[in-house]
């Protein structure tokens, strides 16, 4: 069976990640001289509550392409087949490690390296998929062709409090243009063939979740796949997931937590959206 691995950015459950035999490499997560593992040695409650308190922004790192190639290689012991996938190589330098660690292999083995375009669970609803297909017998092909089609066809959509943590960390982008506009907006930013984007300012907490519900509802009948996720306020994500199922169906609807290397650039108020379009 073909093996699927991602990156702790897709932000995929440990639960789901073991049932579907998901392997995932955590990214690197730095406060000051500390240095953890993303869902590994440092929590979600801790990383954010590290967040809040602090005044300087942690950083993050890929592992090094020797690092990468370790969890291929054990891998390869199971499968002669590997199918790697993981965030917009416009974000992070972890599709070019992969590949750099894929020649670093010894065993006999084919591995497949995609840059998803996407981040947190746009990119993990592509590596569920993948896993989903290998469970069913596909082999690295089809999967790889099932996920290339995907890709286009996924959305993610983020309201934010504040838009500073995406500046003070680089990956602003395009969605510069929403900063500095008005005081006390609630920013919407999207993610599109791997980049971050503008998509709309609303002027209160309410009416940018409700935004995010209008956008998912734009899909509605034509959606594959679909998650909420959250940073701080679970709440708000199980009261979105309850207005989404008159769209889609409830226990179907992946509900997640973005993780410490995201959070880092999002802040701890994020809500999101993602979804995969039939």
């Amino acid at each position: 069976m073909v093996k699927i691995v991602t990156d702790s950015v897709s932000d995929i459950s440990v639960d789901i990640a073991e049932e579907l035999g998901i392997t995932v490499i955590p990214i690197l997560v730095r406060f000051g001289e500390e240095i953890f593992r993303d869902g590994v040695d440092i929590s979600s409650d801790e990383f954010y509550q590290k967040l809040m308190s602090k005044k300087e922004l942690p950083q993050s790192a890929v592992p090094s392409p020797g690092e990468i190639a370790q969890v291929y290689e054990q891998l390869a012991k199971e499968s002669d087949e590997i199918l790697s996938i993981h965030l917009s190589s416009k974000h992070s330098a972890f599709c070019e490690a992969s590949l750099t660690a894929r020649d670093l292999v010894k065993r006999r083995c084919r591995i497949e390296v995609i840059d998803s375009l996407s981040d947190i669970m746009g990119e993990g609803l592509l590596v569920i998929t993948a896993a989903k297909e290998a469970q069913k017998g596909a082999n690295l092909e089809q999967i790889m062709d099932t996920v290339n089609k995907l890709i286009p066809k996924t959305h993610v959509r983020m309201a934010f409090d504040t838009l500073e943590y995406l500046k003070w960390g680089g990956r602003i982008g395009k969605a510069q243009a929403l900063i500095g506009s008005l005081l006390r907006i609630h920013p919407i930013c999207g993610v599109e063939e791997g980049e971050v984007i503008p998509c709309a300012r609303e002027r209160s907490r309410i009416k940018a979740i409700d935004w995010l519900y209008n956008y998912v509802k734009g899909f509605s009948g034509r959606i594959r796949e679909l998650a909420v996720e959250y940073a701080t306020t679970p709440d708000e994500a199980y009261e979105l997931v309850e207005r989404l199922s008159s769209l889609f169906p409830k226990e179907r609807i992946y509900v997640s937590r973005v993780g410490c290397v995201t959070g880092t650039h999002v802040g701890p108020h994020v809500i999101s959206v993602s979804l995969i379009e039939e």
